[in-house]
């Protein structure tokens, strides 16, 4: 009989924090969005695990995208007599459950999904409050205005673009970028003025 783990963080987040301290046989870790429907170490826990093990998850959420995906794996699981312990909730799950077992997981699976949805709910306003005062979102530009205005100097005294992009820290992948994007602007902003004009 073995204790197995199965940790699940999104891609920006750090896993040290599950299952610490929790005496474990063998550890599957993920590092994937719960949204994703492909979890390869979830299905590699799931064919690893036998009879009688116990497969240990952080919380609920950590295992299933969704109440429906929650209670399948669950019945899965149990069905071929794992027991199933989420720690954060301390519910153990085994089969042959009495209805109240049941309807627990059902309700904190509910509960589960309808904080994630709230949290996204509360980002992607957050986001558009941010946009509409000007913040900008994404990777800062590899090239600012100053950088720009080094490059055309360097433009108007005849240098090759290798030797810029070497100038200025920048790959020449980059710089051509750059130069097609502000190619492009130049062309809108002329186009602009001759219809004003």
């Amino acid at each position: 009989m073995a204790d197995v783990g199965y940790v699940r963080v999104s891609i920006t987040q750090n896993d040290t924090r599950q299952l610490e301290g929790i005496p474990l046989d063998k550890v599957f870790r993920e590092k994937i969005s719960g949204k994703s429907i492909k979890r390869p170490e979830l299905e590699k826990c799931i064919d690893y695990i036998r009879e009688g093990d116990t497969l240990h998850v952080h919380s609920m959420d950590r295992l299933a995208r969704n109440l429906k995906d929650l209670q399948n794996i669950v019945d899965d699981l149990t069905g071929e007599d794992v027991k199933v312990f989420f720690h954060k909730e301390n519910l153990i799950f085994s089969g042959g459950e009495d209805p109240m077992s049941k309807l627990m997981l059902q309700i904190m699976g509910a509960v589960a999904e309808f904080e994630r949805s709230m949290i996204k709910e509360r980002q992607r306003e957050g986001i558009a409050l941010a946009k509409k005062k000007g913040k900008r979102f994404g990777p800062k530009p590899v090239i600012d205005d100053e950088k720009f205005k080094r490059i055309v100097e360097f433009l108007n005294m005849g240098m090759n673009k290798t030797d810029i992009s070497a100038k200025i820290g920048v790959s020449r992948q980059t710089l051509y970028k750059a130069l097609k994007n502000l190619k492009t602007e130049f062309k809108i902003k002329s186009k602009m003025e001759q219809e004003r004009g």
